[in-house]
């Protein structure tokens, strides 16, 4: 399995009527993902049916960029059968079902929103700040950026009890989590470890492959 950069495609998580028919499903993704069917490939799938609404997650990315990715795994000796997003192994190797996860081992560092086991929003950014000093402060904007933006979403209602899950090689400081605790208005903290995985593995470094370590563990 190879967890591919959200920065390789996108996604778009869609709710409809529970009636609506696989017919319906394409128009609304059509709709959400107007890409061009000669460069994209798009597949959806239904995470989630429950008996109010369909709950569909939709991912297109370009068939050439892809086939580079899976090339060069060929070429390293591996044989790519499932290529899957790293937000989406994210979402399933974390234990809340509603939290933010700050990846700051990737370089740029990445966010991602996730709400219902699902990923809703993943964005990037720079982190400068200078050696030594709190990274605290520079994660303020960017994280208020994605929950302002989840948060004006009609259909959406992220509890202010979801946490921010922070991963990375620098810790932050207690006076820095308690200030971004009180600017986001959530519960910010270290991701904690995930489970099943042996104490000496590194969590932050295999964050893209833990979604297939606790599958065959299971």
């Amino acid at each position: 399995m190879i967890a591919a950069s959200d920065a390789m495609a996108t996604f778009r998580v869609i709710k409809l009527p529970v009636a609506a028919s696989d017919q319906d499903v394409d128009a609304a993704v059509a709709r959400e993902l107007p890409l061009d069917p000669e460069r994209m490939s798009i597949r959806w799938m239904d995470p989630i049916t429950g008996p109010a609404q369909r709950v569909v997650y939709a991912v297109a990315w370009d068939r050439s960029l892809m086939k580079n990715m899976t090339d060069a795994a060929k070429v390293a000796g591996l044989d790519p059968i499932v290529v899957e997003l790293k937000s989406a192994s994210i979402a399933r190797a974390v234990a809340e079902p509603a939290c933010v996860v700050v990846d700051m081992a990737s370089n740029p560092a990445e966010v991602v929103l996730i709400d219902g086991h699902i990923p809703q929003v993943w964005h990037s950014f720079h982190v400068d700040v200078a050696a030594g000093d709190d990274v605290g402060p520079a994660l303020a904007a960017p994280l208020r950026t994605v929950l302002r933006f989840y948060k004006r979403r009609r259909d959406t209602e992220f509890v202010s009890t979801a946490p921010v899950l922070v991963a990375g090689e620098q810790v932050l400081s207690s006076r820095a989590t308690t200030l971004l605790s009180q600017m986001l208005e959530h519960p910010v903290m270290p991701l904690p470890l995930p489970a099943r995985v042996a104490a000496e593995i590194r969590h932050t470094t295999y964050l893209t492959c833990l979604g297939l370590l606790m599958r065959r563990s299971a």
